[in-house]
């Protein structure tokens, strides 16, 4: 079933040089492609509605400072199951547990910045293609 996700690389990412590592992984899955890809600063509005389902948790204000703390990558990918796909992709959020091969395995170092958000279902990725590609989804 081909599938349509929001691709976040964050500012770690961006940092660091490995936006061409990391959409490379992503384009070169056979049956996946790229359909918009743009650098931009976020706003806090916008971080206020991606991340509205952890207000109050001890991580909000530190994650939503360090999505701020520099450009981002947003794009939108589609293909064959491409939103567990690209999940199973970047690894679980800790960089110790995510195994060598995964983006999070090969490149992470902490568990904060941790260089890439993928849509977690197919409703999540409707609300966040809507918030950051309007005019896609």
């Amino acid at each position: 079933m081909t599938q349509r996700t929001l691709v976040l690389l964050k500012p770690d990412a961006v940092r660091r040089g490995l936006v061409g590592e990391i959409v490379g992984r992503i384009e070169r899955k056979a049956g996946w492609r790229i359909t918009a890809l743009e650098l931009r600063t976020l706003d806090r509005a916008t971080l206020e509605q991606h991340y509205a389902e952890h207000v109050g948790r001890p991580f909000y204000e530190p994650l939503v400072e360090f999505m701020q703390s520099g450009p981002i990558v947003a794009l939108v990918a589609e293909g064959e199951r491409v939103i567990e796909g690209i999940r199973t992709l970047a690894g679980p959020t800790d960089p110790i547990a995510a195994a060598p091969g995964s983006i999070r395995g090969d490149f992470g170092t902490i568990t904060r910045e941790n260089l890439i958000h993928a849509s977690d279902s197919e409703e999540s990725a409707e609300r966040e293609l809507k918030l950051f590609f309007p005019g896609i989804a």
